[in-house]
């Protein structure tokens, strides 16, 4: 990964993970099982590797009873900057368009 601040994201995500599993006390091979990846992808996303696919962490995290985390993340009301940057955007004044003769 490129980018340092991600790689660290994700690599904190990874020790979460295992956390909130052994919190749980549930075997990797029982999440592996419910999240339907295998044990050696499970240990990729708690060891932070920043190549496996959103859709198997989701899973896993799905797996935790945690939900799905991504459905919102992008959603219009978490989105303050693109909110303000539309409200910038708005035209001074509402013109009705002029009919062609």
């Amino acid at each position: 990964m490129k980018n340092p601040r991600i790689s660290r994201a994700i690599k904190k995500l990874g020790r979460d993970f295992k956390d909130a599993r052994l919190r749980r006390r549930l075997p990797m091979s029982l999440v592996a099982e419910r999240a339907g990846i295998s044990v050696k992808t499970l240990g990729n996303i708690e060891n932070g590797d920043t190549g496996v696919s959103i859709g198997n962490v989701a899973a896993a995290i799905f797996a935790l009873g945690m939900g799905t985390p991504f459905e919102d993340v992008l959603d219009l009301k978490n989105d303050t900057l693109g909110r303000l940057l539309d409200l910038e955007r708005l035209p001074k004044r509402a013109r009705i368009p002029r009919l062609k003769d």
